[in-house]
């Protein structure tokens, strides 16, 4: 009972003895941790993504106006892949996000 108000949401099977109930909390913090790693491994590679393509566009085209930067900070990581793609042969930032 403890467990389900701690753990909303989370699926708490039957245990009968505190034995049971360790071992299965171990092995819940674990995959939570294993979780929160990749997702902040995921996040890590897309600011970064996302700082580079900005600097590209920069060196390439000059200051940025503020609409770039927003879309570049709620990009997906596809489409900051499609967006580096395109600054090869965009003339100018607007191409770039023209048709994404």
């Amino acid at each position: 009972m403890v467990l389900r108000r701690l753990m909303p949401g989370q699926e708490v099977p039957e245990v009968d003895e505190l034995q049971e109930i360790d071992t299965m909390l171990a092995e819940t913090v674990e995959g939570w941790t294993k979780q929160w790693k990749e997702e902040g491994l995921q996040q890590g590679r897309q600011e970064g993504e996302s700082a580079l393509l900005r600097k590209l566009l920069e060196r390439r085209f000059g200051p940025l106006p503020s609409w770039v930067h927003e879309r570049l900070g709620q990009a997906t990581p596809e489409q900051l892949e499609t967006w580096g793609l395109d600054l090869l042969d965009a003339a100018g930032h607007d191409e770039v996000f023209k048709a994404h």
